[in-house]
């Protein structure tokens, strides 16, 4: 096996192939991070291992965006490829005593990192082209009602400072131009959703559970088809909602939650969570059981958080309308 450590930058992608790890031999190059010439690594890769494929490890951290192409590129050239989380990198990188930070140490970190965990780590899966387009598309809109927002700050700012005819009626112009954009997105959403009978189902399927409407149904289906998750704990992890337990010997710390995932997906399950609180049985009947055990506040809410994703994630996986467990 070849094991590979590529270094993700907006212009450049540092990758360094391990020939040997002792005594450390190391072959580099570094590339363009530009569209169309990501093919150039995996055709380098094969061209100097003389391996199979398959038989070689890629490892890069996820960075935004930029990240993206690369690792379908690879993926499609056969390679075996993983995103590592960036934090997980850094503590190994303090592990091996790496101590200061170049481009080319970050790559070299990230090959001795594939080549002692790949055993344990999950392979990359390219997310289904209708989710990618779904998750572009609600991106794109999450971006305008952030527009229009700000756009209503300043209008109600100028109307309390009386501003000019003219500037109130400028934005006023603007919030109008991107209502109907945001009307147009919305529309392009549901019917890129209605053109495909599984998205379809699995839509009506999580629109049937109390406190889950049209927003909160569509961030859903993005997140619980982008992954192979194999439980629902699985995926509210990657959501970053599961509890962080500190203790040892007496020291009891305070419990937290490990934040990760999507934090604009994680913002509105959280709404939807007070929402369900109140109006979903099943959560309803949680909240009264934290309650008796003296817990409060946001430690019942990411409670209430985790119950919905499993909720959503059972309806998708076992193909059934919500149906409340409580007697």
């Amino acid at each position: 096996m070849h094991f590979v450590g590529i270094d993700v930058s907006k212009k450049s992608l540092d990758t360094l192939w391990l020939r040997q790890a002792n005594p450390r031999k190391v072959k580099t190059r570094v590339f363009q991070n530009r569209r169309g010439k990501e093919h150039e690594v995996a055709q380098w890769l094969l061209k100097q291992t003389g391996a199979e494929p398959s038989e070689i490890h890629v490892v890069l951290e996820a960075t935004c965006i930029y990240h993206e192409n690369l690792t379908y590129a690879l993926h499609e050239a056969g390679l075996q490829v993983y995103v590592a989380n960036p934090a997980r990198t850094r503590d190994f990188a303090k592990s091996e005593g790496f101590s200061s930070k170049t481009d080319k140490l970050d790559s070299l970190c990230l090959a001795l990192y594939v080549k002692e965990k790949h055993e344990r780590l999950h392979k990359w899966q390219p997310e289904a082209p209708e989710i990618r387009q779904l998750r572009a598309l609600g991106a794109r809109l999450e971006a305008l009602e952030k527009d229009r927002q700000r756009e209503e700050n300043r209008l109600e700012k100028a109307e309390f400072n009386q501003s000019s005819e003219r500037v109130i009626a400028s934005i006023q112009d603007m919030i109008a131009t991107l209502n109907e954009e945001i009307r147009k997105l919305k529309k392009d959403i549901d019917d890129h959703i209605d053109g495909h009978p599984e998205l379809k189902q699995d839509r009506s399927l999580l629109e049937s559970i109390t406190a889950v409407g049209d927003v909160m149904s569509r961030e859903l289906l993005s997140l619980i088809h982008s992954r192979d998750f194999r439980s629902a704990k699985q995926c509210a992890a990657f959501l970053g909602i599961t509890p962080v337990h500190n203790e040892s010997g007496d020291s009891r710390k305070p419990t937290k939650i490990r934040k990760g995932g999507r934090a604009n997906v994680r913002g509105k399950l959280f709404m939807a969570a007070v929402t369900a609180c109140t109006h979903n049985p099943d959560i309803r009947a949680l909240r009264r059981r934290m309650e008796d055990r003296g817990k409060t506040g946001k430690v019942i809410v990411v409670a209430a958080m985790r119950k919905l994703v499993q909720i959503a994630y059972g309806v998708i996986k076992h193909q059934k309308k919500y149906t409340p467990q409580v007697a």
